[in-house]
């Protein structure tokens, strides 16, 4: 093992130069904060010990036996994003043991979550902390969370106040990918089908929006009822509407993989190609979105990460009650399906008048 040393007093580029990381995973190192792998926190502790790095003592980020309740909506975690939900709830899980903490999952109706619902849970758990699973609290729940200062993690949520700490996919930035990736392949008439009032949601009704208008593109909202719980059938029965009235539209983007079979769905039976003479784009690639035919093209959200970053949070606001609340976005990425096809400069050229 090799030595380092330096002639004047060290830095934390220093340090960062010799372990070959980077410079905020350094600061990370030193400030004890989770999420960084045992072997490069020991090798960045190794060689800021050897420079002489002056490396002051902090809460511990990984309280023992750290008891946190999971609430889950029941309608979701049951319903078609199940799978969804099952990723986050794996990644919490694997967070959990890695950290010698117990994770205990509660299934809620969320809309009707009330506080009296929320301390028995606690009672029940003896939880330390509450991860809110695709919940967006009603203003009596935040306040008493609040008052109360027990720990709490917004999990797939978006806190607008950011008075939580809150993890998500990158909703707006993912869907402004989706839409540009629909203008590059040479779409200006899109639709845009969503149904849901969540915070996260109209992150990428706004993603969509800005991407619109920057490539000058035509749009049209299709807002599905909120209630259906068959998603994929809402979707099909509006697209079938849409179809008909045959307003010239080339491209549809959709909250979520579900809706994009339901509208691929709608256009096979309109004896209508997909993606010569349509294009569809999903978002989160749940499985469904890998047995369509052609393969659906998709932004993939990584589900596991997102709960374990959450648990990192959650170690972070345990062990430092007072930190400033943190907002984390994820980032996902384009999953090249076969339902969106890249048209010639020739059609790029013809929708565009």
């Amino acid at each position: 093992m090799t030595r380092v040393s330096l002639s004047r007093r060290p830095r934390q580029t220093d340090i960062a130069r010799f372990a070959g990381v980077s410079v905020s995973t350094v600061s990370r190192v030193l400030a004890n904060e989770p999420g960084i792998s045992s072997n490069v926190r020991d090798e960045v502790i190794r060689i800021a010990s050897e420079l002489g790095y002056n490396i002051r003592p902090v809460p511990s980020a990984h309280p023992q036996n750290q008891r946190s309740v999971a609430l889950i909506p029941v309608d979701q975690a049951t319903g078609a994003l199940g799978v969804f939900y099952e990723g986050i709830l794996s990644g919490l899980r694997g967070a959990a043991t890695r950290s010698g903490g117990t994770l205990l999952p509660r299934l809620v109706r969320s809309s009707s979550l009330k506080v009296s619902e929320l301390q028995q849970t606690l009672s029940e758990t003896e939880a330390t902390g509450i991860f809110l699973v695709g919940i967006d609290p009603p203003e009596d729940l935040c306040s008493y969370l609040l008052e109360s200062k027990i720990p709490t993690v917004w999990v797939n949520g978006n806190d607008p106040d950011l008075q939580f700490d809150c993890v998500s996919p990158a909703n707006f930035y993912g869907a402004r990918l989706a839409t540009q990736h629909l203008i590059d392949a040479g779409h200006r008439r899109i639709l845009h089908f969503t149904m849901s009032h969540r915070h996260t949601i109209r992150e990428r009704i706004r993603g969509f929006e800005a991407a619109a208008m920057k490539g000058g593109a035509t749009t049209r909202i299709v807002q599905l009822p909120s209630t259906s719980s068959r998603t994929s059938t809402a979707a099909c029965e509006a697209m079938e509407a849409i179809l008909v009235e045959d307003q010239g539209f080339t491209a549809a983007f959709c909250m979520n993989d579900m809706m994009a079979v339901g509208v691929m769905e709608a256009v096979t039976n309109h004896h209508l190609s997909i993606p010569q003479d349509f294009a569809v784009m999903g978002f989160d690639d749940l499985p469904c979105a890998s047995m369509t035919m052609p393969r659906l093209t998709t932004m993939r959200v990584d589900r596991e990460a997102i709960g374990q970053e959450a648990y990192y949070l959650m170690q972070r606001r345990i062990a430092d009650a007072g930190a400033e609340p943190r907002k984390v976005e994820l980032a996902v990425r384009l999953v090249e399906g076969a339902t969106v096809q890249p048209a010639t400069k020739a059609e790029s050229a013809e929708r565009s008048v």
